[in-house]
């Protein structure tokens, strides 16, 4: 079992929930890495249709949702480093949350894993 999770993915939006995914995470990678610690891949999915249902949409908004996207990537990322994992990597895609994380994304990777906060 401790081979079977090699590449773990975490989606982070900055909730509280996503942060205990991120934990739950640090742990799994930690004890079931085996040899060769799990990594972790977080990411982030800017949802450009909500952004375009915006009346004063430009492109100064898609900016500056991904700068602080970046840096709240940054942030966890510095955690789980802190934590004691080893290799921790993030990356921001746009479009359909559902379908990038459910789908493109772990096949992208290679996720072993997914481990996504509860929404209410």
């Amino acid at each position: 079992m401790s081979e079977f999770y090699q590449q773990i993915l975490v989606p982070m939006d900055g909730s509280q929930e996503s942060q205990a995914a991120l934990h739950r995470a640090i742990q799994l990678a930690k004890n079931l890495g085996g040899e060769k610690q799990s990594q972790i891949t977080l990411a982030n999915v800017i949802d450009t249709r909500a952004i375009h249902n915006i009346s004063a949409f430009d492109n100064s908004m898609v900016d500056t949702v991904t700068e602080d996207a970046r840096q709240m990537l940054e942030a966890y990322k510095a955690e789980a480093q802190k934590a004691g994992i080893e290799t921790v990597d993030y990356r921001i895609d746009y479009g359909s949350p559902k379908a990038l994380l459910a789908h493109d994304i772990p096949e992208e990777i290679h996720a072993d894993l997914i481990i996504i906060g509860a929404t209410g």
